[in-house]
């Protein structure tokens, strides 16, 4: 039986054409129907005779779920959204063009592997194991992530960019060691996009990017390595004013200012630890993933990060 052709990538076709024509927009139906059309043009022979396009109904379906498992703060649903994100990766690896689809979607597919690691029952310890110290208690997951990021290799792209990105954020005031936020966001591709809307290096909404500063129409800074990167110094510098700590301004670039704000003051919260049972599972997984790569590409555990300069 052939499989189903994964309706991300029509989310991710759609994006792209959207994105390619002049206001005013299709309405969904238009986008669905152009989507067909890209994916009998672009896919090759083999990947149709392994795939099908799917129904409207499913792409429907696709999206919506996709956004529920992001968003909820469930991470046994974001867990098990993994083998049909895998099943879409394996997909968009395979279509030429694509590439910027995969890398943003590979890093989510590892915060889906986090969210199984943390949600599974705890392992009973070997009698000549050690325990784990947790060195920062106030970011729940840290030691999974570093566990889990400790051996990993550097992205291929960091070589060439970090120095740059190290020099924006040190000159926006912010500690330099979160440029490797890059790495967590887009594993170093300056043109990766989600089919959201973000995009670059720092994956900036539009509406985020303008605000900072950014063009988003042609050309696009959000593809831009030091403009974006100036921007995420800013951004973040701006988090951490309004909420006092680096897990917390990781919390609201990921999550949103609005959604952390409301969930600060219901749950009567001051830290992320407090605050993370109500925050969306990806963020839950986000903060701790983010600070273990800061953590292992730089020797600076998040407790030793300083405050942004005045």
């Amino acid at each position: 039986m052939r499989a189903r052709w994964i309706i991300g990538l029509v989310g991710c076709s759609l994006a792209a054409a959207a994105e390619a024509t002049a206001p005013p927009p299709p309405d969904t139906d238009d986008l669905f129907k152009l989507g067909q059309q890209l994916f009998e043009q672009l896919a090759p022979p083999e990947i149709k005779a392994q795939f099908d396009f799917p129904s409207k109904e499913q792409w429907d379906t696709f999206a919506a779920r996709l956004q529920q498992a992001l968003d909820n703060n469930s991470l046994e649903e974001l867990a098990a959204y993994e083998p049909e994100a895998r099943a879409a990766l394996t997909a968009l690896r395979a279509l030429p063009g694509y590439e910027d689809y995969a890398d943003w979607l590979e890093q989510r597919i590892d915060e889906m592997q986090g969210a199984r690691e943390a949600a599974a029952p705890p392992k009973p310890l070997l009698p000549d194991q050690p325990l784990l110290r947790n060195s920062q208690p106030a970011i729940p997951h840290y030691d999974l992530w570093l566990a889990r990021v400790r051996n990993r290799p550097v992205p291929s792209g960091a070589a060439a960019l970090m120095p740059r990105l190290r020099a924006a954020f040190a000159a926006e005031g912010v500690p330099p060691e979160l440029a490797w936020l890059a790495e967590a966001e887009s594993t170093f591709n300056a043109a990766a996009r989600s089919p959201a809307g973000a995009r670059g290096l720092f994956q900036f909404m539009p509406d985020t990017a303008r605000a900072l500063g950014l063009s988003t129409t042609l050309p696009d800074e959000r593809t831009n390595p030091e403009k974006s990167a100036r921007a995420a110094a800013r951004y973040l510098h701006q988090l951490y004013a309004r909420f006092g700590s680096w897990p917390l301004a990781l919390a609201a670039y990921n999550a949103g200012e609005g959604r952390l704000s409301r969930t600060l003051t219901s749950r009567g919260a001051s830290d992320f630890a407090g605050v993370a049972p109500g925050l969306p599972a990806e963020t839950r997984m986000y903060v701790p993933k983010v600070c273990a790569l800061v953590a292992t590409r730089t020797g600076v555990t998040p407790e030793k990060l300083p405050p942004p300069r005045l």
